[in-house]
């Protein structure tokens, strides 16, 4: 029996090492007013491959998550679409678009932070990986540095509702 803490384990090290840089891409998204969402990609060997925060209001665009610029940019830099040696990290559970696109990838394997209980494709809501309309099975590790990433978004959004708000007054003085 491993007498290792799985906290301290090195797997789980690495995981939180690469989720940490997630989170800090998703920190710019949100100070650019954007949903505070980043991604990263790294191949087999454990070096960077690519990394991408949310910008669908600043580029105007319904893909611009940061997954699928991650993936773009991935396919890019390695000269292949096909990712299957890579794991791709991100701040919050794929919605249904990305999940077919790291499906389309074929990723090795996704860690995600927090889930999302409105859109999660991966496990929360729905299960694309492992339902019969996908042809390619990527692993899975969802809740790595979980409370962090969930905080992160909830402050966010808390911070949409009160500006929201604080404008809603100003234009009923108006």
């Amino acid at each position: 029996m491993n007498s290792t803490p799985i906290i301290d384990h090195p797997e789980y090290l690495i995981h939180r090492q690469w989720m940490s840089q997630a989170i800090a891409l998703a920190q710019a998204a949100g100070e650019a007013n954007e949903v505070p969402v980043g991604a990263v990609i790294v191949d087999s060997a454990g070096n960077f491959v690519a990394s991408a925060q949310n910008r669908r209001e600043r580029d105007k665009d319904p893909t611009a998550h940061a997954e699928i610029l991650a993936l773009r940019q991935a396919g890019q830099v390695l000269h292949n679409w096909y990712l299957s040696n890579c794991t791709l990290y991100v701040t919050l559970e794929p919605c249904p678009m990305c999940a077919g696109a790291i499906i389309q990838a074929r990723l090795k394997l996704i860690v995600y932070g927090a889930d999302d209980p409105k859109t999660g494709a991966i496990r929360t809501v729905a299960n694309i990986p492992d339902s019969a309309c996908s042809y390619h099975r990527i692993a899975v590790i969802g809740g790595i540095l979980e409370s962090t990433c969930r905080a992160q978004l909830q402050a966010w959004f808390a911070k949409q509702r009160q500006l929201k708000h604080k404008k809603a007054a100003k234009d009923e003085e108006l």
